[in-house]
């Protein structure tokens, strides 16, 4: 018996409860939680933006140690460190066979699978595949990929999602280069992850955008060099900002078509915007033909950072240790399994970073 986060239906509150957790089978593989991250995409599952199987238990950012393994498994074995990848890619399939392994076909049918049982006897299924706010979890052999060396592994939980998310945004979608314009929406997770990716980068100026002027400090520390309160009047100053042109490269992080238009409005001609933010179907952006034409911009969807995590973990643990990646920046609370419907809360309100939580 287990503690975890459950969602019980869409839309309603988390149940922190008791669970029972099988032992790992054939391919399997347990693992205990050090950290999880609490993603805003665990919110858009809560309350339906995203479908997934339900009951389930919720949580997808995490790192932990392997506790056992099952049959056939041997790439990783009890006592290894290891980081959760909730969307494993399949290497058969369509995007997979041409090296699009962000987009595989089947990276999410593990959702449908019974993943553990609640105390009275409820089926739960593992929300993205990886069941990470629980104390344990049982997860295929594919969603484990080794922990970096020399990164602690409660800051490891944060490369499971907003890390590569906001570093492939930048250096996958994008593809910024040094003494490019950047303007960033949205300063949460991804976009501080994103931020930092900027910097790295080595673009110039920097522009974090978004509702709360709270944030601000955040947003210089993790590598912007301009802050913007969100308004009606955004991208006219970040034109002013960018000498009248507007930013060679906007990354939306928000998922509101508002932001997303201006966000596009923000670039300059022939500028790229990145859309990483996960809106519903009631977000409808809408452009007219000679604008498009017009403008000559770029507007492209990003998918977990169009990242491939078993080539870029190495990549960002080499930055990480020679401190040009700085994880704890990311995170503005660490709380525990109880106090994750108090994230929910924040982040709908639009505070803070990263919450994490992190297990005894």
């Amino acid at each position: 018996m287990i503690r975890a986060a459950v969602l019980p239906a869409v839309g309603a509150p988390l149940e922190i409860t008791g669970i029972e957790l099988p032992e790992p089978g054939p391919g399997q593989v347990r693992v205990r939680l050090a950290a999880a991250g609490v993603c805003h995409s665990d919110l858009s599952l809560s309350n339906g933006t995203m479908r997934v199987p339900v009951p389930a238990v919720l949580g997808h950012e995490g790192a932990g140690t392997v506790v056992s393994v099952g049959e056939d498994v041997t790439h990783v074995a009890p006592g290894d460190h290891v980081v959760l990848n909730w969307a494993p890619s399949c290497g058969s399939c369509h995007p997979c066979s041409l090296g699009e392994v962000w987009l595989c076909a089947d990276a999410l049918t593990g959702t449908a699978n019974l993943h553990a049982r609640t105390q009275d006897g409820r089926d739960l299924h593992p929300g993205l595949n990886v069941a990470a706010f629980a104390e344990e979890t049982v997860v295929a052999g594919n969603c484990v990929l080794p922990a970096p060396e020399g990164v602690p592994l409660t800051d490891a939980a944060l490369l499971g999602c907003a890390v590569l998310t906001g570093w492939g945004a930048v250096h996958h979608s994008a593809r910024v280069r040094a003494g490019e314009t950047v303007a960033v929406f949205g300063v949460g997770g991804v976009g501080l992850a994103t931020l930092q990716a900027a910097r790295i980068a080595g673009a110039s100026t920097i522009v974090a955008v978004d509702v709360s002027p709270e944030k601000e400090a955040l947003a210089r520390a993790a590598g912007a060099t301009e802050y913007v309160v969100a308004s009606e009047t955004t991208a006219k100053e970040i034109r002013k900002l960018t000498g009248g042109h507007g930013v060679d490269v906007a990354v939306e992080c928000v998922g509101r078509a508002v932001t997303i238009r201006t966000a596009w409005e923000s670039t300059r001609r022939g500028g790229r915007t990145t859309v990483v933010g996960i809106g519903g179907k009631d977000q409808q952006v809408a452009f007219n033909a000679l604008e498009i034409f017009h403008w000559g911009r770029t507007l492209a969807g990003c998918v977990y950072g169009n990242s491939n995590p078993a080539v870029d973990l190495p990549v960002l643990a080499d930055h990480i240790r020679a401190g040009r990646f700085d994880l704890g920046a990311l995170v503005t609370e660490r709380i525990t399994l109880d106090g994750i419907p108090g994230a929910f809360e924040n982040m709908l309100a639009g505070k803070g970073g990263r919450a994490l939580v992190v297990f005894a």
